[in-house]
């Protein structure tokens, strides 16, 4: 959105599915750490949807909270409204934002809309409700189309939740609901609060591509930038998962994050993420070592745009979430300090004004990152996969301190001996 405010490339979102998060997975246990992700220097809850399931075709034992039979209802396993309305005042006492998730795409097979409004839903050559992608075998999805009625109805919902305070929503495939729906809600909401964040989830290049070709609409990253403010670190995924997979070399992923700076606006934001509700949790990925769990956390938070934090990665859980089961995620080794120095960091005025540059190394698995304005340069130094060796910086010869554990590196003919830990140095310009 041309008038995004560039600050929310400060901003530290922590994702909460409530069924998940603790053993009794409801709002007041989430209440009860609020304090606790407070201290971590998160500056936003994000919320899964917190709806009633559909039954219809469900998938596994509880269902998926994208499956979604009433907007306006609220999960009674979760809690009450009063439960909800409470969650939202203690999380701003705490100073804190709350964003929910928005699913308009689709609703569940045995939702209230499908039942009154069936005229409403995309149809096959039978004249039958169905969605657009076979894998989604327990929703319907809308047809934006069939009836600006539908439109007003989701407006009015959207309306309610941000006269209750809520924050911000988080747009679940919002590739495939029309520019104008979105401009007309942003148009709505804004009524209500100014300050309101927009984050979108769009559809990956490769998926919309083939969407477009059966004939239907899908809005690619930057049309949504039109009207949203941030936008999900989708377009880049595979290449880091083709990587983690051992698949592919880190250099397609770094060279996404570079022409992230070419084609989006220039106050565009990201929300970056390496784990989230449907992906493998990091610590799994690389087999628990430490190391480089610890480098791939400060390299997410070194990346230009918001930092989104899976609730249990602090704790480098590496359990799979399940979003169909009772599954709280597990705890392994805590590294909150950890993250507490990243946040601090991230805080900084250079890293959501300052010049951003990625820096490809000849080494594969290494990352290197530059953020500097007129006072300061800040490199990041992130060996990946623990590789030996040297790797050229853009730092005069010296000796420099790690922000992050107050060792001293050495810079000796432009070149720095990488270490198994990640490396954040500071360095004062201009005197």
């Amino acid at each position: 959105m041309r008038k995004t405010n560039i600050k929310l490339r400060n901003l530290v979102v922590y994702q909460i599915y409530v069924r998940n998060f603790s053993k009794d997975g409801n709002f007041k246990a989430v209440i009860d750490d609020l304090d606790r992700i407070k201290d971590l220097g998160v500056d936003v809850i994000m919320l899964l949807p917190i709806h009633p399931i559909g039954e219809v075709d469900r998938i596994g034992t509880l269902g998926s909270p994208y499956s979604i039979k009433d907007y306006n209802a609220i999960r009674e396993e979760l809690g009450s409204k009063d439960d909800f309305e409470n969650l939202i005042e203690e999380v701003h006492q705490r100073k804190m934002k709350i964003m929910m998730d928005i699913v308009y795409n689709h609703t569940a097979k045995d939702s209230y809309y499908h039942h009154h409004h069936s005229e409403w839903y995309f149809k096959d050559e039978e004249g039958q409700s169905t969605s657009k992608v076979n894998k989604w075998t327990d929703v319907y999805d809308f047809n934006f189309s069939s009836d600006k009625a539908l439109w007003f109805e989701l407006l009015n919902i959207l309306v309610g939740y941000a006269r209750l305070d809520i924050d911000g929503f988080r747009c679940d495939t919002a590739s495939m609901i029309p520019l104008d729906f979105w401009k007309m809600a942003r148009k709505q909401v804004k009524k209500i609060n100014r300050n309101f964040i927009w984050l979108s989830e769009s559809i990956r290049g490769k998926h919309c591509k083939q969407l477009r070709d059966m004939g239907l609409n899908c809005l690619s990253e930057s049309e949504l930038y039109q009207e949203f403010d941030m936008a999900q670190d989708l377009d880049i995924e595979p290449d880091q998962k083709a990587y983690l997979k051992g698949e592919a070399s880190l250099r397609p992923y770094l060279e996404g994050l570079r022409r992230q700076e070419e084609i989006y606006p220039n106050n565009y934001v990201k929300l970056h993420h390496i784990e989230t509700y449907d992906s493998e949790r990091i610590a799994a990925r690389l087999s628990n070592d430490l190391d480089r769990i610890l480098n791939w956390n400060a390299f997410l938070f070194f990346q230009k745009g918001a930092t989104m934090l899976y609730a249990g990665q602090e704790f480098t859980s590496d359990k799979l979430p399940s979003l169909h089961e009772k599954d709280p995620f597990n705890k392994k080794t805590d590294i909150s300090e950890f993250i507490k120095k990243l946040t601090k960091l991230k805080n900084r005025k250079v890293f959501s004004s300052g010049k951003y540059c990625v820096h490809i190394p000849d080494i594969d698995g290494a990352a290197y990152q530059t953020f500097a304005n007129d006072k300061n340069a800040y490199h990041g130094i992130f060996n990946l996969e623990k590789t030996k060796g040297q790797m050229k910086v853009y730092l005069n010869d010296g000796r420099y301190r790690n922000y992050l554990d107050k060792k001293i590196i050495k810079v000796e003919n432009g070149m720095i001996d990488l270490q198994d830990k990640p490396i954040i140095i500071r360095e004062k310009l201009n005197g």
